[in-house]
């Protein structure tokens, strides 16, 4: 990792140096913090069952730090998943496991409430509207005090503490208040919204305090630390100098510098480079279309099924191009992967029925006895599966209308090994500043978004080539180790004081 964390044999001890503290609890001087640990609850028998209960999750997340932690033998601090549940902690797949835990009140208020119902929508732009529930921010803090409690009993002195995503943005402040020796990162995985619309939030005081307890705040694009570092300004009155905020006590004196800047993340290349070789994988691919009936272009969009995700827009271009003949079933297919999300929030229940509704329409007017318009799949599927559908896809439609970064785009270029395919690409979705040879369009533009689409479809072998040669060498040399190393590097920098 670059150095950017201690080998496996430093990173834990059986210590009491912990400040103010002297139980013999194991103590890691590297940790993670967020809000799900990298494992599920399995069966036995069910894939990724290992024996012990559990299974790695799936999800960008964990792909982008369940290898470091590997390595680093560090602890990672989360919920295990079930409400009203304690869970001593444990270890899986090489790493050290701290649960926290919920209750069913504490699911419904801190996370369904308001991490998903009044900060999600409100960093992506209000796409649907935010609620503002002060029995929902009553529970947020609550809950960000525990999860910083966890971390403040088992980090040894002077540890790094790496805490991720917009459900823990207080936890910060309260470990540099509890604990000034850590060394303490803050990633955020979502946008962060212009100050215009992080105003409406009736704590934002309180979330730009919380954030600013770190020494480094990483975003996925330059555009969001600039926006984090207007709203610092702006609401706090916080000296914001390039891309430094001076933070200062209550007396006026200087605590300590918080730095927020752009980390795009990035994904495990190696693996799924080596998923898209397998013999068995290109078999798959070659089944899936052949299911199909073997049509001349396979779209492909594949999205938690989210009201940021831009798939109601994706669905009423392919059906305008389907209803004017530009695309025909049986010589085009639309595989949509619409993976179950916050099934108990009133926005998701709805925007399921809203798709659902669109497919069957589609389905019922365009279809044929032999082919399908759109096949629809409300499920999850493995990273095998996924690159299976990878391979057997000519178009990938990834239609955003706000996303951080949205790593499934990175996951098909990667695949494309062949230097094959086409990605038509939100240009409000993080990629977009990497992956600048996708196709790049707005979504709220139907008839932009249908002419990247018939681009695609009709994109010859030389500029396929041309563009996904130059999207897989950017994502090869900035994959998730990139990502993490950079973070952590710029973490553990010494912090050259701007007063100019």
């Amino acid at each position: 990792m670059h150095g950017a964390v201690s080998d496996k044999s430093d990173t834990k001890t059986e210590s009491s140096a912990v400040p103010g503290d002297s139980s013999d609890t194991t103590r890691y001087d590297f940790m993670v913090v967020s809000n799900r640990l990298p494992v599920d609850r399995c069966a036995p028998g069910e894939p990724g069952d290992d024996g012990s209960g559990w299974r790695r999750s799936p999800g960008g997340l964990v792909t982008a730090l369940a290898p470091m932690m590997t390595r680093t033998d560090g602890a990672w601090v989360g919920w295990h998943g079930a409400a009203d549940e304690t869970v001593e902690p444990f270890s899986h797949g090489g790493m050290d496991l701290v649960p926290v835990q919920l209750s069913s009140d504490d699911v419904e208020l801190y996370y369904e409430g308001f991490s998903n119902a009044t900060l999600w929508p409100l960093y992506h732009d209000v796409i649907a509207p935010p609620e503002f529930h002060r029995t929902w921010w009553d529970a947020y803090r609550t809950v960000n005090r525990r999860f910083a409690d966890a971390v403040v009993r088992t980090a040894d002195e002077g540890a790094t503490v790496w805490v991720q995503d917009y459900q823990l943005q207080l936890v910060p402040r309260m470990l540099r208040q509890a604990r000034p020796d850590l060394k303490i990162g803050f990633f955020n995985h979502i946008p962060f919204p212009p100050p215009e619309i992080f105003a409406q939030l009736p704590w934002r005081q309180a979330i730009i305090d919380g954030l600013l307890g770190a020494d480094l705040v990483g975003f996925q694009r330059s555009s969001d630390a600039g926006n984090f570092m207007r709203s610092a300004r702006r609401f706090l009155g916080a000296s914001v100098k390039q891309q430094q905020v001076h933070v200062k006590d209550t007396e006026g004196d200087l605590t300590h510098i918080a730095r927020a800047q752009a980390f795009p993340i990035s994904i495990d290349v190696q693996h799924i480079t080596e998923l898209a070789r397998k013999p068995e994988i290109i078999e798959r691919a070659r089944q899936i279309r052949q299911d199909l009936g073997n049509p001349k272009t396979i779209l492909l969009g594949v999205d938690r099924l989210d009201y940021t995700k831009g798939i109601g827009h994706r669905l009423k271009a392919y059906e305008e191009l389907l209803n004017e003949g530009h695309l025909k079933v049986g010589d085009a297919t639309l595989i949509q992967v619409a993976s179950p999300s916050r099934e108990r929030v009133e926005q998701y229940r709805l925007l399921r029925e809203e798709v659902e509704g669109t497919v069957g329409h589609i389905n019922g007017t365009y279809d044929t006895i032999e082919n399908t318009a759109v096949r629809y799949l409300h499920h999850s599927y493995p990273v095998e599966e996924m690159v299976a559908l990878y391979l057997a896809a000519d178009v990938m439609l990834v239609t955003a209308l706000r996303d951080g970064m949205n790593l499934v785009a990175k996951e098909y270029v990667t695949a494309r090994t062949n230097n094959d395919g086409a990605l038509v690409l939100s240009e409000f979705a993080g990629a977009a500043d990497q992956l600048k040879q996708a196709l790049l369009m707005n979504p709220h533009d139907i008839d932009g978004l249908k002419d990247a689409v018939m681009r695609a479809v009709k994109m010859s072998p030389k500029e396929s080539a041309r563009r996904m040669r130059a999207m897989r060498k950017q994502i090869l040399d900035h994959d998730v180790d990139h990502w993490s190393a950079d973070f952590l590097n710029a973490l553990n920098e010494k912090v050259i004081r701007d007063d100019s």
